[in-house]
């Protein structure tokens, strides 16, 4: 019984040793001569502008959020198809559910705005969002 273990085990050390010893290998044969160019931020070779600590807007994150939870549903959809023929009609009327579903949570999220890149009804705008609040304000008057 313990043997399986053992080959694990020995599996696992031996994985770990050849890994230590790649990872010294590269350090004594690699050159290395650090400069200020090679520390500094890659941006697809262009000149770095400012700091590498820049805050992202949050919408950025909120639409691949989005992206994902509707990708990853709609994923789905593939086994369920495949298999359609053997499933009868209470598989469809679940998929049905399924899909009323996304698409009541799609209708929620677009009616929100939150599926638009710039957003042009902003309150407190600063920067470059702050002529756009401004000429939206006027229009509407």
């Amino acid at each position: 019984m313990y043997r399986e273990y053992g080959t694990v085990l020995a599996f696992i050390l031996l994985g770990a040793i050849l890994l230590m010893v790649a990872l010294w290998l590269q350090k004594l044969l690699a050159p290395s001569h650090p400069s200020k160019l090679k520390q500094s931020t890659y941006e697809c070779g262009e000149e770095p502008e400012g700091s590498a600590w820049v805050q992202f807007n949050i919408r950025f994150y909120v639409i691949a959020l989005i992206f994902l939870i509707f990708d990853v549903e709609v994923v789905f959809l593939f086994p369920w198809a495949v298999v359609f023929k053997d499933l009868g009609l209470l598989a469809l009327v679940e998929m049905g559910i399924f899909l009323v579903i996304l698409f009541v949570g799609l209708a929620y999220v677009w009616r929100k705005g939150d599926l638009d890149w710039v957003k042009l009804r902003v309150k407190f705008a600063r920067g470059r969002y702050h002529r756009i609040a401004e000429n939206n304000a006027k229009h509407k008057v």
